[in-house]
């Protein structure tokens, strides 16, 4: 089974894109997945697909590729898992925020001389 997904930029893939990878409904990778309404980030179970550690219930789960891939082979017996990692395209947006976030580090950069000088 090959797969080409898209994956947030930190590399990890969301519900839908395990759906795609394992060719299976969305309810059906919620219930493979390993999460419990009563603990924030239950322990590792390798009969289960593991998500990545979450600081907040609010937090989207999201899979490691690594993860699918042994799910996948180890679990649901698929031969020949490969999952194609691929980086979402920059969009008008990100590259505002990084503009913004490389405008807001040199007025800090700025800010620190200048907070530097008076110090001498």
């Amino acid at each position: 089974m090959d797969a080409e997904v898209l994956t947030t930029p930190q590399g990890l893939m969301t519900i839908e894109a395990v759906q795609k990878v394992l060719n299976r409904s969305r309810a059906s990778v919620y219930r493979y997945a390993n999460t419990d309404p009563a603990m924030l980030n239950p322990p590792y179970d390798p009969t289960r697909l593991n998500p990545e550690l979450r600081q907040s219930p609010e937090d989207p789960i999201l899979f490691h590729p690594n993860e699918v891939a042994r799910f996948a082979a180890d679990v649901l017996g698929i031969k020949q898992v490969t999952i194609q990692v691929q980086t979402p395209t920059e969009t008008a947006t990100q590259n505002l925020l990084s503009a913004i976030l490389l405008e807001l580090q040199s007025i800090r950069g700025l800010l620190e001389s200048q907070s530097s000088k008076k110090d001498e």
